[in-house]
């Protein structure tokens, strides 16, 4: 009975998360375990099934049951990576739906007014300059210390497709869940978020390049080598399309140890979609050098 009660919380109201980096140093450290509020913003029913800790698996129809509120700017976030959806991040969230953001010289301004670095944020390398650029950046919009003015999409918003914003909307409509192919005379290839890359990092074998262009039939859109054939969006031409319409609310995350941290600045947006839950505070802590409970972090709230 105990251990049914145990699991019915756990994916239900809340769940147990260990932190692996440190991108959220020195709020959250390397071996804190967390309790997760999965309700707040809605929890999600299982949207795979497969064996644990492998990609052998199918995807299933999820729901979300009704939220509470809606993440807000400052809320510490758990959420699905967009680039590896099996990776589960726990970051910051700086900006919301419709939100205009711009950092300049390592300060983040959102709608023109500074987001300051939370208290126990930090900076651990040389601030980069304006002209130094990043090509890791997302959309190339300068670097980790200076990014570009850039607006969080929001569920409505039409944005105009052309050279300019092609990048942009590709990756939209593929976390909005649509079919986006290339075709030519070598066949269909098909765009992916999830980057090899990442899987890499995770897995650590080298077989997942080949699923990618040019061994396989696999494209990011933001590959830098790519075939050239015809762009088809759910089967038809996406140059017949004249704007894209978001059809949900995204969210910029980035991680309070601001120097170590992968984050919106690198790979974009959070989709709704992926939100799971408010970290809410530190239930235990080991240093995973020594493997010692470290007993003044238990209890520690996260803000």
């Amino acid at each position: 009975m105990i251990i049914l009660v145990a699991f019915l919380l756990k994916v239900t109201l809340i769940e147990a998360y260990i932190v692996p980096t440190g991108s959220m140093e020195k709020t959250i450290m390397i071996g804190d375990f967390l309790i997760g509020n999965r309700f707040v913003y809605g929890m999600r029913t299982p949207d795979w099934i497969g064996i644990p800790y492998t990609d052998i698996g199918v995807n299933i129809p999820f729901f979300r049951f009704p939220k509470f509120r809606e993440p807000k700017q400052g809320d510490v976030i758990i959420f699905k990576y967009p680039r590896d959806p099996h990776l589960k991040y726990v970051k910051r969230c700086i900006a919301e739906p419709g939100d205009t953001l711009e950092i300049i010289n390592r300060k983040v301004f959102i709608n023109g007014s500074e987001f300051e670095l939370p208290e126990n944020g930090r900076f651990i390398l040389p601030m980069m300059s304006k002209n130094q650029k990043d090509q890791n950046i997302f959309m190339g919009k300068g670097n980790k210390d200076n990014f570009a003015q850039t607006v969080i999409p929001k569920k409505g918003d039409r944005i105009l497709i052309g050279p300019e914003t092609a990048l942009l909307v590709m990756q939209l409509m593929l976390m909005d869940d649509h079919e986006l192919t290339l075709k030519n005379n070598d066949g269909t290839f098909y765009f992916t978020m999830t980057d090899p890359a990442d899987i890499y990092r995770r897995k650590g074998s080298y077989d997942v390049f080949d699923n990618y262009y040019p061994n396989g039939n696999l494209l990011n859109p933001w590959s830098r080598n790519m075939p050239r054939g015809e762009l088809l969006f759910d089967g038809q031409p996406i140059m017949d399309l004249q704007e894209y319409e978001v059809e949900q609310n995204y969210y910029w995350a980035m991680g309070d140890n601001r120097d170590n941290s992968l984050d919106s600045r690198f790979w974009g947006f959070v989709p709704e979609k992926y939100m799971l839950g408010e970290a809410l505070f530190v239930y235990m802590s080991l240093d995973l050098d020594t493997w010692i409970p470290r007993f003044n972090r238990i209890g520690t709230v996260l803000r």
